[in-house]
């Protein structure tokens, strides 16, 4: 046996990014531009990554619309996080956006122009002006499809930049040495089946959500946290697990997204007496509430009997915007609308409801992207690993993102883990480190073992059951008896999981050896979900609890690490000391 392990096929590469969305698609622009060799792993062709979801646009106090300071832009995303995010890594962020977006527009990304040319931007939930006095435009767009446009701006930068990329390829796990360094991932050819052993001086994980853990999720069916299964394999903590966002306006019955950028646009809420609702639970900011926010609040008009049709949806009113505006800055959600809810939004409201949208938690990172270790009351990067985008928590997002932040997220720690890779760089000189043959076994051992069962669970019967349970336990409110259920619920899922089995072993394009590893990550994510939100007694942000509806700075202001093994949890302090301006202290959250 052990001959044939050593015989894998080997590649090496000074840096191996997993994922070819916007964040890893900007850190290899990077990288490549430098000169270092750079593959780039994608489940997709990169232009099928999710972030070609993202409608409503990228966050950056431009102020081509009306007076915006970056300053007011940190304070939202503090705001918006409801204090559970890092302020040096806020700061950071919301100072670099306009270069970021600058960079992207000098790219060629056709950003929406106003008359005198600058880039247009249109209000989005929880963004303010001087400190949450009235709403601001700031949210930098290309029609409703700008993450379509950033992900087709990066592809085609990334090939005049000459970056390799190994399309259908899926990182299976990573490879550490005795000091815990991590020296490149085992990863399939999907075509062929084949395993490879990928060696790098430095690994980047930008593999995105985790959404398909729940069963109703705007997340594509790639969404299933491989970067996140693969680090909780190797030892490494997940933070802040228990905080995922419901997205308002998912289309009822189908979760497909309506972006946040309607209601930017003017669109409106209703009951089914025609009530703009949001008036009594965020006057000032109305519809452009929160995302956290607003999800509750329609969550409560449907508990409360005032639903739609069936009374289980609400309506999204566009019809007064006019067909010009719709058509010019809403051409892709009348699409979605006429396909997926059979309404025309010109003449007819579209029905929503709260859907699973993103995980504000993840891989602990420092603003460089490296991955770090919470050991003994002082973080340490893992050195040779960086993780960024929607799986990393570099904490920017806290307990609740706000819209557009996410895109933003991507090419601002995209560039910062590109740039410091390659400062980092002088090692380009030394040979690769010897990349131990207990790892690669341990690796080929457990994807063996799926191969090898001829009868046991049906991978997709127990990954219904866990994203069944992820929905009736862990949801928009949440109570302590649903979650130590779900915990329990996840633990004996687990088990299952551990007995799958596919019957069809042939090894060229077997979708179903794909999904079966697929799980295998999946189930580390809903683990950690119910075991963290289990655990935080206190109501912040996206987690929402009957039994503590009150946030507690006190017991709570600091963020929840999950380590797979065990299941065991640990803390560590927010970050509230930004790198150059005061801080924001914790205040009720009003809007």
């Amino acid at each position: 046996m052990a001959a044939v392990k050593t015989s894998l096929p080997r590649r090496q590469f000074d840096v191996v990014v997993v994922g070819a969305g916007g964040a890893g698609m900007r850190c290899s622009l990077q990288l490549a531009q430098a000169g270092l060799s750079v593959a780039v792993l994608s489940k997709v062709f990169p232009t099928r990554s999710h972030t070609v979801a993202a409608q409503g646009g990228v966050s950056a106090s431009l102020g081509n619309m009306s007076e915006d300071h970056w300053y007011w832009h940190m304070y939202d995303t503090v705001k918006g996080s409801d204090w559970l995010g890092d302020q040096d890594a806020i700061e950071f962020m919301c100072r670099e956006a306009p270069n970021a977006v600058y960079e992207l527009e000098h790219y060629g990304m056709p950003f929406d122009r106003n008359a005198d040319g600058t880039i247009y931007q249109r209000p989005f939930g929880g963004h303010t002006a001087n400190f949450g006095e009235k709403p601001v435009q700031r949210a930098c767009a290309a029609a409703d499809r700008t993450g379509h446009a950033m992900l087709h701006t990066l592809y085609q930068r990334n090939v005049s930049a000459r970056t390799q990329f190994f399309v259908e390829w899926m990182a299976l796990d990573l490879l550490r040495n005795e000091a815990g360094d991590v020296l490149g991932v085992t990863a399939l050819e999907m075509e062929t089946g084949e395993i490879y052993v990928l060696e790098a001086k430095k690994t980047v994980l930008a593999t995105g959500g985790a959404g398909r853990i729940w069963a109703a999720s705007t997340n594509a069916f790639i969404n299933t946290g491989d970067g996140l299964g693969m680090a909780a394999r190797a030892g490494i903590a997940l933070e802040d697990m228990e905080f995922w966002q419901f997205h308002p306006t998912g289309v009822a019955g189908a979760g497909v997204l309506i972006t946040e950028g309607v209601r930017g646009e003017g669109g409106i809420l209703l009951n089914k007496d025609g009530e703009r609702f949001m008036e009594r639970y965020a006057p000032t900011l109305k519809d452009l509430a929160p995302r956290d926010f607003v999800s509750r609040s329609m969550d409560q008009e449907i508990k409360e009997g005032r639903g739609c049709g069936d009374g289980s949806y609400v309506t999204l009113k566009l019809d007064h915007l006019g067909a010009d505006t719709i058509m010019k800055r809403l051409p892709s959600i009348r699409e979605i609308a006429i396909k997926f809810a059979n309404v025309d939004p010109i003449k007819d409201p579209i029905p929503v409801v709260p859907t699973i949208h993103y995980q504000m938690g993840g891989i602990p990172t420092n603003i460089y992207g490296q991955v770090m270790n919470w050991v003994n009351g002082e973080t340490r990067p893992v050195q040779g690993l960086y993780a960024i985008g929607e799986c990393a928590a570099t904490s920017v997002h806290g307990a609740n993102r706000l819209g557009t932040n996410s895109l933003l997220d991507l090419i601002v720690f995209g560039r910062s883990a590109g740039n410091h890779i390659v400062d980092e760089h002088p090692e380009r000189e030394h040979s690769h480190q010897v990349v131990p043959e207990s790892a690669i076994e341990a690796s080929l051992d457990r994807v063996n073992k799926i191969e090898a069962r001829t009868s046991g669970e049906n991978v997709y019967e127990v990954h219904d059951a866990m994203r069944n349970s992820m929905q009736n336990h862990c949801g928009v409110f949440r109570t302590l008896k649903l979650l130590n259920e779900g915990v329990t619920d996840m633990e004996e899922i687990a088990r299952r999981v551990d007995e799958v089995y596919f019957k069809d072993k042939s090894k060229v394009w077997n979708t179903a050896r794909v999904e079966a590893l697929e799980l295998s990550n999946m189930i580390e994510v809903a683990r950690a979900t119910t075991k963290s939100a289990a655990n935080r007694l206190e109501s912040r942000g996206a987690h929402a609890l009957d039994d503590y509806p009150e946030r507690d700075d006190e017991n709570w202001l600091r963020h929840t690490l999950w380590f797979s093994e065990g299941s065991r949890l640990d803390y560590k302090p927010v970050q509230m000391k930004p790198l150059t301006v005061d801080s924001f202290p914790p205040k009720p959250r009003t809007f």
